[in-house]
């Protein structure tokens, strides 16, 4: 993680991150973590992190540059007032092309996770979707909870598997074609609507042109 982190956004209580795929939120085996990095380039002594992306998604990821800021972005998140907007790609066809998938998760093997019937403490996820070409189609998920590995498992339940996620039965491929594109929410009195197209990954080429904003 040499190369400068890209900021979509920045304001005096926080900025808006476009975090790499690959990298981690934790500091795991990097000599330096993500929070470090970004706390150096932008030559301050600390950043909060307050929410999290796994380490495959790219995308969107709101740091606080204060204590109360990261305060009240904790209370955004906790009460899920911030509306967050993820793109993610399959070439394996729907069991249904929109809608909402909903249901409780529970711990699987090799670190997985999988969806239940049940609905105690559901996860809960909206989602649309078009075809790009034969064999590639392009979600557009809102979740609606925020649960570990929440869109992940909703694509392997739609019978969707995220294309290069093989941890939940995804098509190999150079990336995990999932993507953190927008942020929605109200700070201060003031709204904000942060976005950011994704820029690694051979399959995005199609959805990066003009026809990518269909159904935002």
């Amino acid at each position: 993680m040499t190369e400068k982190l890209t900021i979509c956004f920045q304001h005096h209580d926080f900025v808006v991150i476009d975090k790499p795929v690959g990298v981690s939120v934790h500091k795991d085996e990097e000599a330096v973590g993500l929070t470090e990095k970004l706390a150096k380039q932008l030559q301050v002594k600390q950043v909060w992190l307050v929410h999290r992306l796994d380490k495959v998604t790219s995308g969107l990821l709101i740091f606080a540059l204060n204590k109360q800021a990261a305060v009240c972005f904790y209370h955004l998140f906790e009460q899920h007032k911030i509306e967050k907007t993820y793109w993610a790609l399959s070439d394996q066809k729907p069991k249904k092309k929109q809608g909402k998938i909903s249901g409780d998760m529970q711990k699987s093997r090799n670190g997985a996770w999988k969806l239940c019937h049940s609905k105690q403490n559901p996860a809960v996820t909206q989602f649309s979707s078009h075809s790009v070409k034969p064999h590639l189609r392009h979600f557009i998920l809102q979740p609606k909870t925020g649960k570990t590995h929440q869109l992940r498992v909703a694509m392997k339940s739609l019978g969707s598997p995220i294309l290069g996620d093989q941890l939940y039965a995804g098509t190999e491929a150079d990336r995990v074609y999932l993507h953190a594109y927008q942020l929605k929410f109200d700070y201060q009195g003031e709204s904000f609507c942060i976005q950011s197209s994704p820029t690694s990954g051979q399959s995005w080429a199609k959805i990066c042109s003009a026809e990518s904003v269909k159904n935002i």
